[in-house]
């Protein structure tokens, strides 16, 4: 069996990747940050002297998010993070990089945005220019590939930001479903990300950046009628602003290229199970984190 180590692995993606089929095919690390704080140059070199894997699926990063609770020296901290990792490249095969969407400047989203758009523009957010840099670097490494996540939901993420999952909890605590503005998303569910990571664990495509999205783009007011149909509750949906925001949307030609056989959950299948799982875990929902919208 294939030796896997998953950074971040107590956090959304790396949380649904121990619990996933993938737990069955490969041994699985995913270690505390106690043990390897990908930042800290002596965690990293203390770690990889006792440790060599086939593969490495990098899902740590200091947020960014508007509810993280510290966003100082967030681009130090995550091109730390992959430097050490590349270098100590000489322990591991093949590194996966989870990264985002924003590399394409969220000043100058347009639909469907194909890979070969990066670097038409330059993020001024800190976070995007971070994937920017990545994107510049990790292409020119060999057996380094680039993940472009746009949305990605499913259960363990933060509830009290993540639209889908918001939207759920408050339907379930019989509290209106709110919007800022409605606009397009691409939203992969994130048992979908599963057979991608199972492929390039399996194989070394010639491409080394790739857009994980789905077929279809959402609207958030369709989402939003989704969860209240499965809610079944007639609960109120709030639009904050009338008219559509700007679509964030890739194209994934070039993954069904790579991946011919993948297929995507249908949203409403998927939203139907993420629903069923936070109300078999109703107790464990904070209202206190669902009354103020972030």
């Amino acid at each position: 069996m294939k030796k896997i180590l998953i950074t971040g692995g107590s956090g959304f993606i790396g949380r649904n990747i121990t619990e996933s089929f993938l737990k069955n095919k490969y041994t699985l690390f995913t270690p505390a940050r106690a043990e390897l704080d990908c930042s800290n140059d002596d965690s990293v070199r203390e770690y990889f002297a006792r440790h060599q894997f086939d593969v490495v699926i990098h899902a740590a990063a200091k947020p960014s998010h508007r509810n993280a609770p510290d966003r100082n020296n967030l681009l130090l901290t995550n091109s730390r993070m992959i430097a050490n990792l590349l270098h100590y490249r000489h322990r591991w095969g093949k590194l996966l990089n989870m990264g985002s969407g924003a590399i394409y400047d969220m000043r100058h989203y347009i639909p469907k945005m194909k890979e070969s758009y990066f670097g038409t523009y330059i993020p001024a957010d800190e976070h995007g220019y971070n994937k920017y840099l990545l994107g510049k670097l990790l292409p020119c490494i060999e057996n380094v590939y680039d993940f472009r996540l746009f949305g990605v939901f499913g259960k363990y993420e933060d509830y009290a930001i993540r639209f889908i999952s918001n939207a759920i909890c408050k339907a379930i605590s019989g509290m209106p479903i709110t919007l800022q503005q409605n606009r397009k998303f691409d939203y992969l569910f994130i048992d979908d990300l599963m057979p991608v990571l199972e492929h390039f664990i399996e194989r070394s495509p010639q491409e080394k950046s790739f857009n994980i999205t789905p077929d279809h783009t959402l609207e958030l007011l369709h989402v939003a009628e989704m969860v209240r149909t499965v809610a079944g509750n007639g609960i109120d949906i709030c639009v904050a602003t009338e008219g559509m925001g700007t679509e964030y949307s890739g194209d994934n030609s070039l993954l069904h290229k790579e991946v011919p056989s993948l297929q995507f959950t249908p949203a409403e299948t998927a939203i139907g199970m993420l629903y069923e799982w936070y109300s078999s875990n109703r107790y464990n929902i904070n209202k206190e984190l669902l009354l103020k919208d972030k």
